[in-house]
C-alpha cells in the first residue's frame, strides 16, 4: 500500500496550478490523484505542466474528482469566486484543503474551520506560500515592537484582481497583534488627490502598486527618530512558492481544523 499523499490540483491550467502539478508529479512523497480545470480539461495533466504524459486527464468537474479519486489533499489556486465553494466541497468529501486563493472573510474561515473540525480533518488557507514572505511578516512584527510608525508597500502585476494583496493584509494583521493602534502622520494632513496616502489599517497605511513586468514584492518601511528600517521580500518566479506548498500538503495531514496563514508553520 502506497504511503504517498494523493493530491487533487484545482486550477491545474493556471500559472500556479501548473507549478503545483509539476511539484506533485516530480516529488516521490506525493501522487497526483486528479487535476481539475474548466478551460484546460481533456488534456493530460503532465503535458499541461510541461512534463511527459502522466496518465491523468484533466477534468472540469471538481466534485466528481473528489468523489472518485480517493484523494487526501486538494490544492486550490483558482479565484475568489470559486475558492470558498471548492474548499467546502473538499471538506464535505473528507479531503484536506490547501488553499492559496485570497478573498476569504473571517466569517467564512470560521465556518470552514467548523466544517473541518466536524470532519476531523485539517485545512490551510494561506495568502502566501513563500517562506521568505512569511519570514518578512515575522521580522516586521518583531520590528513593530520598537518602530510602531510604519507603512506597507506591495507590488504586483497589473492583472492582479485584489488590492491590497492577501500577503499585505496578512502582514498587517500579524503586525497589529503586537502593535496597538497608532494614528500616524500629521493629524491635519489632507489628501489633495483621494487615495494618495493609501489604505488605512489600524493606524498605518498600505499602498498597492500594479504595473506590467512586476511579479510580487512587498516592503515594510519603519520610521523612528533619526533612522529608518526597511524589510523587503521579492519573488521572481512561481516555483519559489512550491517548497511552501509541499510543506502545507504535509502539515494538513497532521492536525484538525482550518488554519489561516502559512506563518503558523514557520518558527
Amino acid at each position: 500500500m502506497s504511503n504517498k499523499i494523493r493530491v487533487i490540483v484545482a486550477g491545474a491550467g493556471g500559472r500556479m496550478g501548473k507549478e503545483v502539478v509539476k511539484l506533485v508529479l516530480e516529488d516521490d512523497a506525493l501522487e497526483l490523484a486528479a487535476a481539475v480545470d474548466r478551460s484546460s480539461h481533456e488534456q493530460d495533466a503532465g503535458r499541461l505542466a510541461g512534463l511527459p504524459d502522466a496518465g491523468i486527464i484533466v477534468s472540469e468537474d471538481l466534485e466528481s474528482a473528489l468523489a472518485s479519486s480517493a484523494a487526501d489533499v486538494l490544492v486550490d489556486f483558482t479565484t475568489p469566486q470559486f475558492a470558498y465553494i471548492n474548499t467546502a466541497l473538499a471538506i464535505k468529501y473528507g479531503v484536506r484543503p490547501v488553499i492559496g486563493t485570497t478573498g476569504f472573510t473571517p466569517e467564512q474561515i470560521s465556518e470552514l474551520d467548523k466544517q473541518c473540525q466536524d470532519q476531523g480533518i485539517g485545512g490551510l488557507i494561506a495568502p502566501n506560500f513563500s517562506i521568505g514572505a512569511i519570514l518578512l511578516m515575522k521580522f516586521a512584527a518583531q520590528a513593530a515592537k520598537y518602530f510602531p510608525h510604519l507603512e506597507i508597500i506591495e507590488y504586483h502585476g497589473d492583472q492582479k484582481l485584489d488590492a491590497p494583496s492577501g500577503t499585505a493584509i496578512k502582514t498587517a494583521e500579524i503586525i497589529s497583534e503586537v502593535r496597538k493602534e497608532l494614528r500616524q502622520g500629521n493629524p491635519e494632513e489632507e489628501e489633495i488627490i483621494e487615495g494618495s496616502r493609501g489604505g488605512y489599517y489600524n493606524g498605518f497605511r498600505i499602498h498597492s502598486v500594479r504595473l506590467p513586468g512586476v511579479f510580487a514584492q512587498e516592503e515594510v518601511i519603519f520610521g523612528g527618530f533619526g533612522q529608518s528600517l526597511k524589510i523587503r521580500h521579492d519573488s521572481y518566479e512561481r516555483a519559489g512558492y512550491m517548497p511552501g506548498v509541499k510543506l502545507g500538503i504535509e502539515k494538513v495531514m497532521e492536525y484538525t481544523g482550518m488554519i489561516y496563514g502559512f506563518d503558523h508553520f514557520i518558527e
